[in-house]
């Protein structure tokens, strides 16, 4: 998964020699992703890196039981719900913390929302493409002048 800071705004830290390097708003993202599976008990974490204006993760969602609402033409969608409601959170926690910081911590503002409206997922079906999704995330910071979310180059969107 893949949230991105409204208007690509770098509020998170810096890349530097092919490292990313989190501020207090990046440790505080870090914190509240990391905090995720004590509120959601069917989440487990896997790899995530805080970019300078966005995040990437990967959320496993365990015993996800099969109810009344279960579509079989559409099996994914109770855990969609699931993980709407965990981004909703995160970003909801985030933007709060992140607010009260730029009042009492004078952490750069943001204009009218933290994070964009949505958020990119993937559904990710089998062991080769988890291990390739973890390789993209633990790179990402050494590919951060090439990446289409680097605010230079918005014109590769």
């Amino acid at each position: 998964m893949t949230i991105c800071a409204q208007h690509r705004v770098c509020l998170f830290g810096k890349v530097s020699n092919d490292a990313m390097y989190v501020n207090d708003a990046g440790e505080m993202v870090q914190q509240v992703w990391h905090n995720l599976p004590d509120r959601f008990g069917p989440v487990c974490l896997d790899t995530f890196v805080v970019m300078p204006n966005h995040i990437h993760g990967i959320i496993q969602l365990t015993d996800v039981e099969i109810g009344p609402d279960f579509n079989v033409d559409n099996p994914h969608k109770k855990s969609r719900a699931i993980l709407g409601n965990v981004v909703g959170v995160f970003k909801s926690i985030t933007t709060h913390q992140y607010a009260i910081a730029v009042r009492d911590r004078h952490w750069l503002p943001f204009d009218k929302r933290l994070w964009q409206r949505n958020y990119y997922e993937h559904i990710i079906r089998d062991r080769d493409a988890l291990q390739n999704i973890r390789q993209y995330i633990a790179n990402n910071p050494s590919h951060w002048e090439q990446d289409r979310l680097h605010p230079n180059n918005s014109s590769k969107w």
